[in-house]
């Protein structure tokens, strides 16, 4: 019996109370899904439930009261072999062997359909991340929000969610004049303007701009007047770092469906027609000059110019046209993920998304990354020697490879900073956590291939019945929660409750390994507890992949 089954019983086992007339509710007032659980000690059964607490008062009884109620009908139930009542009315409940062993079975058939489910079915997602100007290699907060945006990509599409990855394309505004006179300067063999990019990336940016332009047989850019120059090193430059960014993410594994240029909201209207909306909408004032959103309305602490005194767009003139853009492009959903030090957007997003008519933190989610420090030897890993003043993709992914780096930046709530121990990812022991995971897969192909050899097959025979150790009930607990944490981790936007789910589940394999033979000792014969083991040894297998690639992390055959 699977979590999924346990619930769905337990819903009918209200609604059998409810039509009888023994709880005194209407249908509507039932959940659609009743949460199972594991408990927190396993000596309190294999599943748990507050289900009792959540409608007792509902029904005009003690939660506990309901919960003895139920505690009756459960107990009826196929493969339920005890059922508690504790505290005030959670329900601990306590599966057969053959019962809780039956979900290692469901797992191998379902292979790598186990752990999707539908909870986000119907909804249009368009998730934004990385996001990077095209100015400069991806510094290190960029790449945590490439593995954590492409893994939370990964775990919404498994919930049932319709989701398109979008990068913002920043290619308008002060700061790509900046970048294109940095490369003229660099040409000329001059330093950097004081307000310029440094590095040694840009020396090489500008002798391939130079190059291009050679192989296309156009005249040298520094043999051109200064203006035209200068817009040759920003057109050409700015096409060359992008193609680089796109190439490093792709090797990263991190692909876009979307590259949305920021140019082209001001070029093709949409930030009139943004502004027109709004004025329509009866947002907008005109005050010294300038244009503005009165975003103190909807909660934000000053109202916001959006065209500015000179006619120029202010930057949330852009936010406003490509929030709409998205909104009309489909989406039920828009998710932002942005660097700590745009803690500050929220209040004005939100007031945004507010202004347009839609419900802000629904249509409108915006998730803050914090810091990424890297240390090595103890030190800090301050800059790259090829940006100049930051630590780049290529700087993480050559000292530990994209494997860690991807699975170490996913495991931390983007809540905190964190700091990677380069020395840790790059050792093959339990302390490095995606070794610990990665091995515990190859161990379970490691056992799978010895199994064959020595004539374990699956298809032999499955008696449940015998994973009767203890070892085999958490490992089995441990498998059956993997459904929930994907749905959990998609819906509070959290991919690291996966990444944290895989080390238990290792744990749990590590320890049934170290007590459990799945192949049979010297002349002793094949049976079916072997066979048995084979079936729990490749569900966890299979679970351990699908984890794996919901973090777009690889699962090696061998290590």
């Amino acid at each position: 019996m699977t979590p999924a089954e346990l619930s769905a019983a337990l819903r009918a086992l209200l609604t059998d109370a409810v039509d009888d007339g023994t709880l005194p509710l209407s249908p509507a007032d039932l959940p659609a899904t009743v949460t199972v659980e594991r408990p927190r000690s396993r000596e309190h059964g294999d599943w748990a439930t507050n289900v009792a607490m959540q409608l007792g008062k509902k029904a005009g009884m003690s939660p506990r009261a309901l919960a003895e109620l139920l505690q009756a009908r459960l107990l009826a139930l196929p493969g339920v072999s005890a059922v508690e009542v504790a505290g005030p009315g959670f329900l601990n409940i306590t599966l057969d062997a053959a019962a809780a062993g039956e979900l290692a079975r469901t797992v191998v058939e379902a292979g790598t359909a186990f752990g999707r489910n539908e909870t986000l079915a119907g909804e249009r997602i368009n998730l934004e991340f990385v996001s990077a100007n095209p100015t400069g290699p991806i510094h290190i907060g960029g790449v945590r929000w490439a593995a954590v945006g492409d893994s939370l990509a990964r775990m919404l599409e498994a919930s049932g969610a319709q989701v398109t990855r979008e990068y913002y394309f920043n290619d308008h505004g002060a700061q790509i004049d900046r970048f294109a006179r940095s490369l003229l300067a660099r040409a000329r063999g001059e330093k950097a303007p004081e307000d310029g990019y440094g590095g040694q990336y840009i020396s090489e940016i500008a002798e391939e701009v130079t190059e291009r332009r050679r192989a296309e047989g156009l005249p040298a850019p520094l043999t051109l007047p200064q203006d035209e120059a200068q817009e040759v090193f920003r057109a050409v430059g700015v096409d060359l770092m992008f193609t680089e960014i796109k190439e490093r993410l792709h090797q990263f594994g991190v692909d876009f469906d979307v590259y949305f240029h920021e140019d082209s909201l001001h070029a093709s209207g949409a930030v009139e027609k943004a502004v027109a909306r709004l004025r329509e909408l009866g947002h907008i004032f005109e005050a010294e000059g300038a244009t503005w959103l009165r975003t103190t309305a909807f909660g934000d602490d000053k109202d916001r110019v959006i065209i500015k005194s000179d006619g120029d767009a202010a930057y949330i003139a852009g936010d406003l046209a490509y929030y709409l853009d998205k909104r009309e492009r489909g989406f039920d959903r828009v998710i932002i993920m942005l660097g700590a030090d745009h803690h500050g957007y929220i209040g004005r997003m939100m007031a945004m998304c507010a202004a347009f008519g839609d419900t802000p933190h629904v249509n409108l989610e915006i998730l803050i990354g914090q810091m990424v420090n890297l240390v090595r030897e103890g030190q800090p890993v301050r800059m790259s020697k090829r940006a100049g003043t930051v630590v780049t993709i290529d700087d993480l992914v050559d000292a530990v490879g994209v494997d860690a780096a991807r699975y170490s930046l996913a495991r931390s709530s983007t809540d905190s900073m964190i700091d990677l121990d380069l020395d840790l990812l790059t050792r093959a022991s339990n302390e490095n956590p995606v070794f610990y995971v990665q091995y515990a897969h190859a161990r379970t192909v490691s056992v799978g291939r010895n199994a064959g050899d020595l004539g374990v097959s699956r298809a032999d025979g499955f008696d449940p019945a015998l994973l009767d150790h203890t070892t085999e009930s958490t490992l089995l607990a441990a498998l059956g929660e993997f459904g929930r944490v994907v749905a959990q981790a998609a819906e509070l936007r959290e991919p690291h409750r996966v990444a944290r789910y895989l080390e238990e589940l290792a744990g749990a394999y590590h320890k049934w390994y170290d007590q459990r033979r799945v192949t049979p000792f010297g002349d002793e014969q094949v049976t079916d507890t072997h066979r048995t083991r084979l079936w729990l040894n490749d569900a966890t297998r299979q679970v351990l992949a699908n984890g794996l690639g919901l973090l777009g992390v690889s699962a090696p055959e061998r290590m």
